[in-house]
C-alpha cells in the first residue's frame, strides 16, 4: 500500500467497490465515491451571535414600546398629527418578532430561514423614515433594526450551498 503525506489514521473499504482507503478521504480512490467523512453537512452561521442579537433586540423592544407609548400620548395631547408613536410601536413589534424568530432559529441551516427575521428587521427600520418628528429617537433604533437585519441577511448568504 502506498501512504501520500502524512494521512495516519484508520483504514476502512469502500461500501461501493471494497477498495481500502484512510477514513480520512473525501472520496474513494477505487470508485469515486463519497465517503461518510467527505460529505459535509451545512453549519449554521454567526449562530451565537444572532442569538445575541436576538436577545438584544427582544430587551430593545421593551424599551422602543415603552418610548413610542410616551410619544403616542404627547402627539394625541397636542393634536399635532404626528405617527411617530405608531411607527415606533410598529418598530418594537417588527423587533420582537424577528428577535423571537432569530432566537428559534439560530441553529438553522436553510438560508431563507436564517434570513427572515432580517426582513422582520428591515420591515421594522422602514417604517421610521420621516417619523421622527416628536420622537427624535426613532430613526436611530430604525438604523439599530436595519444593522441586526443586515446581520442576518450576512449570515444566510455566507452559508454554503450545496
Amino acid at each position: 500500500m502506498v501512504v501520500f503525506g502524512n494521512l495516519e489514521g484508520k483504514l476502512v473499504f469502500c461500501k461501493e467497490c471494497g477498495k481500502e482507503y484512510s477514513e480520512q478521504a473525501a472520496f474513494c480512490p477505487g470508485c469515486g465515491s463519497p465517503t461518510p467523512n467527505g460529505q459535509q453537512e451545512k453549519k449554521a452561521v454567526w449562530s451565537s451571535g444572532r442569538l445575541i442579537i436576538s436577545v438584544i433586540s427582544m430587551v430593545l423592544c421593551l424599551l422602543i414600546l415603552f418610548q413610542s407609548c410616551a410619544a403616542g400620548i404627547s402627539n394625541a395631547l397636542q393634536d399635532n398629527g404626528a405617527t411617530s408613536g405608531t411607527s415606533g410601536m410598529m418598530l418594537a413589534f417588527c423587533m420582537l418578532l424577528a428577535g423571537i424568530i432569530g432566537a428559534v432559529t439560530r441553529k438553522s441551516k436553510s438560508q431563507i430561514v436564517t434570513m427572515l427575521p432580517g426582513a422582520f428587521y428591515w420591515f421594522g427600520s422602514l417604517m421610521t423614515f420621516g417619523t421622527g418628528s416628536t420622537y427624535g429617537d426613532l430613526p436611530i433604533w430604525g438604523g439599530v433594526s436595519f444593522f441586526f437585519g443586515a446581520v442576518f441577511v450576512a449570515a444566510g448568504l455566507k452559508m454554503k450551498k450545496f
